[in-house]
């Protein structure tokens, strides 16, 4: 069996890797230069929350924790060898659940080329067919538009509505729900989204699910 992590996965020029402390000066550099496209659907902290890490280096050291204790998968993508966004695999639950929810961003420069619905659709396959979950949500903003994009070229299907779900730009929010379960892709998520012709013009960077606060 294929190991759940630390693992590297690659479809043609996307590379999902476990984000490392290497990456500063690049993740940086993209969160600086979207940081207006970005910032309005980022998570934070509300009052009374755990503080969040005040480094990129406390942030990787953090999620590469939480991975080793097996409640996160923390992605970055590469789009030719280059940094291009995170997608995590967040609130890992075993026992009768097994489920997590995912959240992601990317850097605009790398939309309209399919990206992040195939990154997520890698992430998916991997939690469903090596890690052994059996549920995967996503929650996303209704205004986030271009998220919701994504999941309707993965066909995810919404499953519910939450008020003042997650805490994003300093408030609580609402939230549209969109779920998935292993039996329902038994191909994985990758192949049907290639048989769907969805694979390209993908206007997403915006960031959903609640990826980690950064």
């Amino acid at each position: 069996m294929t190991t759940e992590w630390p693992v590297r996965l690659v479809d043609h020029e996307v590379t999902l890797r476990p984000l490392a402390t290497g990456d500063l000066d690049a993740w940086r550099r993209a969160r600086q230069r979207n940081a207006a496209w970005l910032v309005p659907w980022d998570a934070t902290v509300p009052p009374g929350g755990e503080a969040r890490p005040t480094s990129f280096k406390q942030l990787v050291r953090r999620l590469s924790r939480q991975a080793r204790d097996g409640t996160t998968f923390p992605f970055a993508i590469e789009v030719d060898g280059a940094f291009a966004g995170q997608v995590t695999v967040n609130n890992i639950v075993r026992g009768s659940a097994q489920f997590a929810s995912v959240g992601y961003w990317l850097d605009q420069a790398y939309a309209g080329r399919g990206v992040m619905p195939r990154a997520v659709a890698m992430v998916i396959d991997h939690c469903f067919f090596t890690a052994g979950l059996h549920r995967i949500e996503i929650a996303i903003r209704p205004e986030n538009s271009n998220s919701l994009r994504v999941v309707e070229k993965l066909e995810i299907r919404e499953v519910g509505y939450a008020p003042k779900y997650l805490h994003i730009d300093g408030a609580w929010r609402d939230h549209r729900l969109y779920a998935l379960t292993q039996e329902e892709v038994p191909d994985g998520v990758l192949a049907r989204l290639r048989a769907s012709g969805n694979l390209s013009s993908n206007p997403s960077t915006h960031p959903s699910g609640n990826p980690e606060p950064q």
